[in-house]
C-alpha cells in the first residue's frame, strides 16, 4: 500500500486485498485506565479498584475493554491508513479475547479484506481484519472494520 506525502491516510485505490501492516506498541498505563473511567462513567471496580480485583479470576484491575478497542483505533491512525482519508467508520464486529492488564503493551495487526467501490459516497468501502495483541502476541482483541475511504482527487 504505497501513497504520496500529501496525505497521511491511504486512498481507496491504495488499499490492495491481502496487504497487511503491523503497527507500533503502546503500554496501557494505570492513568490510561482512569482516564478512560472518567471519561466514559464506568467505574466498574474491576478497572478502578485493586482489592476488589485481587479477588477476580483476573487477580489484578484489567483495562475496560472499550479502552482496548479506542487504543486500537489510535494505532490505526499511527500507521498511516485512516488520518486524512477515511471519512466514516462505519460498521464493526469486535471479540473481546482476553483481558488487557494495566502494563501489558498492545499492537495491532491490520489485513485488508474487502474492497467495494462506492462513488457516490465519494469513494469505497475497505473492510480490515484488525488484530491487537499483547507483548506476549496473544490476541485481547479482534474483528473486523468497515470503513469509508475517500477515493484519490482525479489530476
Amino acid at each position: 500500500m504505497a501513497h504520496d506525502a500529501t496525505h497521511r491516510g491511504h486512498y481507496f485505490e491504495e488499499f490492495e486485498l491481502g496487504a497487511e501492516v503491523v503497527g507500533p506498541g503502546r503500554t496501557v498505563t494505570e492513568a490510561d485506565v482512569m482516564a478512560f473511567a472518567g471519561l466514559s462513567g464506568d467505574y466498574n471496580r474491576i478497572h478502578t479498584d485493586a482489592e476488589f480485583a485481587k479477588g477476580t479470576p483476573y487477580g489484578a484491575r484489567i483495562a475496560h475493554g472499550l479502552l482496548g478497542l479506542s487504543i486500537a483505533s489510535g494505532l490505526a491512525s499511527r500507521v498511516g491508513l485512516a488520518e486524512d482519508t477515511v471519512l466514516a467508520f462505519m460498521a464493526l464486529d469486535w471479540k473481546f479475547k482476553a483481558p488487557i492488564m494495566i502494563g501489558d503493551t498492545v499492537s495491532l495487526r491490520v489485513e485488508v479484506r474487502k474492497k467495494r467501490r462506492a462513488p457516490s459516497m465519494g469513494g469505497g468501502i475497505v473492510v480490515l481484519k484488525v488484530h491487537l495483541r499483547n507483548q506476549r502476541g496473544e490476541t485481547v482483541q479482534q474483528g473486523t472494520w468497515r470503513l469509508l475511504v475517500k477515493s484519490r482527487p482525479s489530476t
